[in-house]
């Protein structure tokens, strides 16, 4: 695998930088549209769920020739079947990345003898759904109360804020991550211990944030009279016997080659399941299986997470641009922006290529925006008229969920009139109301916002992510950057009872004495 080809070193990435030398702040939209009528064809497209306009991105037909170019250069479909493989593409930590086994579907009756992985994936997943419709119909449960952090939360929150209009309404879930004790105890104030069920989701049942707020709401538990530790606590976890040892006897565990923020699929969705049901959650899981399906087997120039990807390379490598803003036009994804700054700038956040080399060249951008019209009465004024380009995604619903009048054609004209605004632009002469335009955009479109389509979604940008980073030639799988705080953590929380200062800097040293009431 170390043998690929990392993208600067190919004949692709030359001609792609005369392409740029050309055009260094890319072709302009408007002259595009004028002389291509068939531009809004030619770069969009049907992919499972998700209809996506590519259009109004700064690419010409030669520009994304060469960036398919690019990626059959650096070996993309055979490190993309790598993946699928099962073979350990994490090289880092020496782990398959097999996610995507998650939502794969149990095999028919009569098929050759199935994986053992995929045979403990289902098994895991019927267990897992069971127990969520037990949760559901017990009626002296009403709070449920996820406790994780990172993928063991942004996954399960955003997904279950998207799909409120599939949920029961009955049980009221709560995602507690932070070790901000205000958090969880907002949370509390709002349940009893008699009708709450806590969920607590740790792969290795040490992470610091989860097990502090777990022993917290453990201690809540018992003063109010809780009871049976068992029935009111679960863990998510591979590490039974530290589950066992704190009182808990329902266990849903997953693999080391699921990473946390790819995890969604296996038994951290469980807050999900029981929000959804098992028939909703496995419609998720079919949702996401329809995208890798389409990522496995669509030719390059027709497969939307490459497409996109490709523009997430020339916009980061050669126009340099160095964040993205992302629009969800849709209440319900409002954690969708949070969920996506995980998934990739942990991902791709990396400065050093396989082999542990210093890259010559930027990756993954700053990821980050707001719910739509929400965005437009803050940022976008920026987006609009600022000094810095920042490319937007869009994310619109054709059918709402709700009946009430006049919204839904109101919110998707904005979402239109922004895209076209950023493209189009006006003409000022005294300059305060000049809008530059040629701001680019992509627009990802949704039949409605059900389990399917969101798995579908979610897959999408998990497969974009994959693909940047393999042309890149980073470790898309590890996520080293996140331990060092970590262990500093851990010297310094000492040093705030007793005050020692002793090799600290000077700055963290002061800081730590005023924290503890010293000048």
């Amino acid at each position: 695998m170390h043998d690929r080809l990392r993208c600067d070193q190919t004949q692709a990435w030359s001609a792609l930088r005369a392409l740029h030398a050309a055009e260094p702040q890319g072709p302009d939209l408007r002259r595009a549209f004028e002389q291509d009528a068939g531009r809004f064809a030619a770069f969009s497209q049907e992919a499972p769920h998700v209809f996506a306009d590519l259009s109004k991105n700064l690419v010409t037909p030669a520009i994304e020739h060469q960036l398919l170019a690019l990626a059959r250069e650096c070996g993309l479909e055979a490190f993309r079947d790598t993946m699928f493989s099962g073979q350990a593409i994490n090289t880092t930590e020496q782990r398959a990345v097999k996610h995507f086994l998650l939502r794969a579907p149990r095999p028919a009756d009569g098929a050759p003898a199935q994986d053992a992985d995929l045979a403990a994936v289902h098994a895991t997943l019927d267990a897992m759904l069971d127990y969520a419709e037990q949760v559901r119909a017990d009626t002296a449960i009403t709070d449920v109360v996820n406790i994780g952090i990172g993928g063991s939360d942004l996954g399960p929150q955003m997904a279950s804020i998207a799909l409120e209009a599939f949920a029961t309404g009955r049980v009221r879930l709560h995602f507690v991550s932070n070790v901000d004790g205000h958090e969880l105890a907002a949370v509390l104030a709002r349940c009893q211990p008699r009708h709450t069920l806590f969920l607590i989701a740790s792969k290795t049942f040490t992470t610091t944030e989860t097990m502090t707020n777990a022993q917290s709401a453990r201690a809540w538990f018992d003063a109010g009279g809780g009871g049976d530790v068992a029935r009111h606590f679960c863990a998510l976890t591979t590490n039974v016997p530290a589950a066992q040892a704190f009182g808990i006897r329902t266990t849903f565990g997953f693999w080391d080659w699921v990473g946390g923020r790819y995890s969604l699929w296996s038994a951290i969705g469980l807050p999900l399941a029981i929000a959804i049901g098992a028939q909703g959650f496995r419609a998720f899981l079919a949702g996401a299986h329809a995208m890798d399906t389409h990522f496995r087997k669509a030719p390059l120039a027709s497969n939307l997470p490459v497409r996109l990807a490709l523009i997430d390379v020339w916009y980061r490598n050669f126009l340099g641009f160095t964040s993205r803003s992302v629009a969800p036009y849709h209440s319900g994804l409002r954690r969708w922006p949070a969920y996506l700054q995980q998934l990739e700038m942990e991902s791709n956040g990396k400065r050093v290529d396989l082999q542990g080399r210093p890259l010559p060249f930027a990756t993954s951008p700053v990821v980050w925006g707001e719910p739509g019209t929400n965005g437009q009465h803050a940022y976008f004024q920026m987006l609009h008229q600022g000094t810095d380009i920042v490319p937007v995604e869009f994310v619109a619903v054709r059918q709402p969920a709700h009946a009430l009048q006049g919204h839904h054609a109101r919110l998707l004209a904005n979402a239109l009139a922004q895209a076209q605004a950023l493209m189009v632009g006006q003409q000022d002469a005294g300059g305060h109301r000049h809008f530059p335009g040629n701001r680019p955009s992509t627009f990802l479109l949704l039949d409605a916002l059900d389990p399917a389509s969101l798995g579908a979604l979610i897959a999408l940008q998990e497969h974009r992510v994959f693909v940047s980073g393999a042309l890149w030639g980073i470790n898309s799988f590890d996520q080293w950057g996140v331990e060092l705080g970590k262990v500093l953590a851990r010297d310094i929380e000492p040093r705030l009872a007793d005050g020692n200062t002793q090799g600290l800097d000077a700055s963290t040293a002061g800081l730590l004495q005023r924290l503890r009431g010293g000048h």
